[in-house]
């Protein structure tokens, strides 16, 4: 286990391996081909949005990378579990690569500077877990 996964508050991970188990039944899924890509070739598809604590909120997001697919290098106002339901990922965070498979994933802290790529060569599928601050943008792009 790496540093990254060491952060990890119990709660968090009870609430992500319950997504994990919904996303596994097709509770969370899009049809296959179903993906509305954009001109990047990402597809995003918001299964859940609740307050957490008043001041943060929850957010899942399913995400879908068209085969060379990437996410430029963006930030959010919070954390993020990032957690590959299909395909393999590389993520590139404090200046070192993750390259994670169906089945794992990947703590990113608040404000971490990060971008993900679709090294599959098909679509490679992500289930992220924000817990956000909210009224703020949960993407922010690096300029």
């Amino acid at each position: 286990m790496n540093a990254i996964h060491k952060h990890i508050r119990p709660s968090l991970v009870r609430n992500a391996a319950c997504a994990m188990l919904m996303a596994g039944a097709g509770l969370l899924s899009t049809a296959a081909g179903a993906q509305q890509f954009d001109a990047k070739g990402i597809a995003r598809t918001e299964s859940v949005r609740h307050d957490f604590d008043g001041k943060r909120e929850a957010i899942q997001v399913r995400v879908d990378f068209a085969p060379g697919a990437s996410a430029p290098k963006h930030s959010h106002p919070g954390v993020e579990i990032a957690y590959v339901l299909e395909g393999t990922i590389d993520y590139e965070m404090n200046g070192k690569t993750y390259r994670l498979k169906a089945g794992e994933s990947l703590y990113i802290p608040a404000g971490a500077a990060h971008s993900a790529r679709n090294v599959s060569n098909g679509v490679t599928a992500e289930l992220a877990t924000y817990l956000v601050e909210k009224n703020k943008p949960v993407f922010v792009l690096e300029k």
